[in-house]
């Protein structure tokens, strides 16, 4: 019998992602203008406030207010009316320098041997569904609130829109876990006071998504296998309490990494629980993530299994994995089994968290694009990133992104596995 299966995603502007974009991007100021820098950044946001907490270790000062503002003026804050805006919020600081305790476990007098910054258990999963190896009901999530912020910041048509949204996509799974069909859309949008009453405003908005927001969607897609989901008949539940005026920080709390599903897979594979954004990557909850990433869509594209699951799990102060496992869900075609496939991964990566931080270039500031719209599926590129500071001179830097989705080990694997 077949199943239904559900990701959500949500906005740049959704609260908690606000805290999230706000994290990352101090973070990155941090690590333009000193790349050995410590930093676990935490934020709150809420009606007209923002509170900046956490441990940082650095030889550089970061002006936490100017950052943060940019950011919350970026997202589309910027209007009083929102009760939150980048101009006028408050802005808390409330930083303190990195914990001696946790620096000595990290920091031990070998660059190699660094230790974990923290003990954990961190995920990586990977799926053929889509072409970035992603669950599709995740990709399509995300593709939906990416152009629902492309519409709003062009200002051309659906102009009430403000800048909280969230979207789910539910999709019918045959036994075999092939995907059928996509059975439900929900898209929960702020929006401006409108003249009209509640049921003709809700008319409007869900009209102009389902004719105007989703073959923009549609557009973006180049799978014959995912557009074929579109057929049946979908049911589009768009703004279902009715009313969604009051939102943003000024509707709900928002927090640092309480949007971990969204981040990751949207509830496929598993979770370790740590989140990611604030945070160095001498915290393996963000760098070894990365990396069973990494592996897993090599291990996919390289034809071991259909669905691959990896686990690497640290103690704190301590260089070497404590354990690495592998889920391959009976998917596994090499005729390995899944204690046998995760020997070999072992074997054949240094996961030591400063030969992981160099594989994957994670001492660049690449971390606020991140920050929204999920932290695996996206697309690698070389970009320019600009860095002003009153203390510090103006610095451009070329940056790589998402350097844990390059599929620049398939052949390497498809050796180490005897796959033509």
């Amino acid at each position: 019998m077949s199943y239904l299966f559900s990701s959500e995603s949500v906005s740049e502007g959704h609260p908690d992602k606000v805290a999230d974009q706000i994290s990352d991007a101090i973070l990155d100021q941090f690590l333009a203008y000193d790349d050995k820098a410590r930093v676990a950044v935490e934020t709150l946001v809420t009606t007209g406030q923002a509170v900046i907490a956490g441990e940082v270790r650095s030889s550089v000062y970061v002006d936490l207010q100017t950052i943060a503002r940019r950011t919350i003026k970026r997202i589309g804050y910027t209007k009083s009316e929102y009760q939150f805006d980048g101009d006028s919020c408050g802005i808390l600081n409330a930083i303190h320098e990195q914990s001696d305790d946790i620096n000595r476990g990290v920091d031990n007098g070998s660059e190699d041997g660094q230790g974990a910054g923290d003990q954990g258990m961190m995920f990586g999963y990977a799926c053929n569904e889509t072409e970035n190896y992603m669950p599709v009901t995740l990709d399509l999530a995300h593709l939906i609130m990416r152009t629902l912020a492309d519409i709003r910041r062009e200002g051309k048509v659906m102009t009430y829109l403000r800048p909280d949204a969230k979207s789910q996509v539910t999709v019918e799974y045959a036994d075999d876990g092939t995907p059928l069909r996509i059975t439900t859309i929900v898209v929960s949008t702020q929006h401006d006071e409108f003249d009209a009453d509640d049921a003709r405003m809700l008319a409007r908005i869900k009209d102009d998504v389902v004719n105007i927001l989703m073959p923009r969607v549609k557009e973006q897609i180049h799978s014959e296998k995912v557009l074929a989901l579109f057929d049946g008949g979908i049911e589009y539940l768009v703004n279902p309490t009715g009313k969604f005026v009051i939102g943003g920080p000024n509707g709900d709390t928002g927090l640092t990494g309480r949007k971990i599903i969204v981040d990751t897979y949207g509830g496929r594979g598993a979770h370790g629980g740590g989140a990611f954004s604030g945070k160095d990557s001498s915290k393996v909850d963000r760098s070894a993530a990365y990396m069973a990433r990494y592996i897993a869509k090599n291990m996919v594209a390289a034809g071991v299994a259909d669905e691959v699951l990896v686990q690497l799990a640290y103690a704190i102060g301590k260089a070497e994995p404590v354990s690495v496992c592998v889920d391959t869900y009976g998917k596994n075609r090499t005729g390995l089994t899944d204690g046998e496939t995760a020997a070999r991964i072992s074997r054949m990566f240094d996961l030591r968290p400063k030969a992981v931080e160099r594989r994957l270039k994670l001492r660049q500031p690449m971390y606020v694009e991140t920050a929204a719209y999920g932290h695996m599926g996206r697309r690698n590129e070389v970009v320019k990133k600009t860095f002003t500071s009153r203390y510090h001179e103006e610095k451009t830097v070329d940056v790589e992104l998402f350097t844990w989705e390059k599929l620049d080990l398939v052949d390497m694997i498809r050796k180490e596995f005897n796959i033509k």
